[in-house]
């Protein structure tokens, strides 16, 4: 792949012609890919690295394994590499208040946090537009797998999925605001990722293949959660029961559990699986059939919506109630007059409804939305 079929044509935009444009550098291969891009289509990146805290074993470190010493180095080199400025902007403080005070929250309510919708919109494009807004810089971009498309139906920019539907990663930014929206670029949306990796590749960028593995959370190891739990929130001991309410062990603490869940749970002739949490009894409700965790019906708190013609609305959309699940046909619609308040009806009962995590809404290929699973 050479330089001029690398090309890609930028999304609702055309070539930079010099501009100026904040990019996310993590230092692993998409946020290297974004820069490259956006370098050959004739804008002037300007890198920036968010050093994020970490938590093991009962401290706090700045050694995130997303912004570890080494990937801001690696970061800064690349950065240097292709004649571009890269800053570093430390938003530990910040990200403990914004994003773990949040985790820690949701899970003494009993629900399962999801904190990358949080980070995304309050923490990562927050600082990224912050330090584009001090600097005079109109636009941002990052190695996020979506695309922005200008609706004249709408009349505004909404999110759109990436031409690889293995990464979309639209349900992560569905929290994103009009005002993002219409100054983010997603360069690899036009991209799938091996067309990536060669094209990091041919740029004779080895470093990439370092990198550390995504997790949920990475605020985190999953080793440590139940240390993290622990510390944080401590024990709340009650019961696992069935349906009817017969007692079949004993538990430490609802915070420990989260709906579908299946490991941990330490029954004998399971497997068990988690169907419900019952805070006023503080019991765990589980079961062996995997059919009892079907729902058609749930509400939604804090909805949200890019556009504003959306809200007040019956509308016909497509859902995700997970990350990497396929898209489900739903109706949703709002409850009295609070416009922030909805109910989804599936068309199909959907397996591992999560009070906390977040039901994303599309419209063809349009993310336009998304609320919180409530109880």
């Amino acid at each position: 792949m050479d330089r001029k079929s690398a090309r890609i044509k930028l999304p609702n935009l055309k070539n930079g012609k010099g501009e100026k444009i904040v990019v996310g550098m993590s230092g692993g291969v998409d946020s290297t890919a974004t820069l490259i891009l956006l370098k050959r289509n004739r804008w002037e990146p300007i890198g920036v690295s968010l050093k994020l805290p970490f938590w093991e074993k009962g401290k706090n470190s700045t050694e995130n394994p997303k912004s570890a010493s080494n990937s801001i180095n690696q970061a800064k080199e690349i950065c240097k590499k292709y004649d571009c400025e890269h800053y570093v902007v430390d938003i530990t403080k910040d990200f403990q208040k914004t994003v773990v005070d949040y985790f820690i929250e949701t899970l003494k309510k009993s629900q399962t946090p999801n904190p990358c919708m949080i980070c995304n919109k309050n923490t990562k494009f927050f600082h990224l537009f912050k330090f584009a807004d001090e600097k005079n810089i109109k636009y941002v971009a990052t190695g996020h797998y979506a695309k922005i498309y200008k609706s004249k139906k709408h009349g505004s920019y909404i999110l759109k999925t990436p031409k690889d539907k293995t990464k979309d990663q639209t349900y992560y930014l569905s929290l994103l605001p009009q005002e993002w929206l219409e100054r983010t670029i997603f360069p690899l949306g036009e991209l799938d990722k091996k067309e990536v990796y060669k094209l990091v590749e041919k740029e004779n960028i080895n470093l990439y293949k370092k990198e550390s593995q995504s997790q949920d959370f990475c605020y985190i190891p999953e080793k440590e959660m139940d240390n993290f739990i622990d510390k944080e929130i401590g024990e709340n001991h009650g019961y696992l029961v069935d349906k009817n309410g017969k007692v079949l062990g004993k538990h430490k603490g609802l915070q420990y559990y989260t709906i579908g869940q299946r490991k941990k749970i330490g029954l004998a002739g399971g497997p068990y699986y988690v169907i419900e949490k019952d805070t006023k009894n503080n019991t765990v409700i589980v079961s062996t059939d995997k059919n009892e965790l079907g729902k058609t019906e749930i509400n939604l708190s804090d909805v949200f919506f890019s556009n504003e013609i959306f809200f007040g609305k019956e509308l016909k959309v497509k859902t995700k109630i997970r990350y990497q699940q396929k898209a489900s046909p739903a109706k949703i619609f709002p409850l009295n007059k609070d416009k922030n308040k909805y109910k989804a009806i599936f068309k199909t009962p959907q397996v591992g409804v999560t009070p906390g995590q977040y039901c994303v809404f599309y419209i063809k290929d349009l993310c336009i939305g998304s609320g919180v699973i409530s109880n």
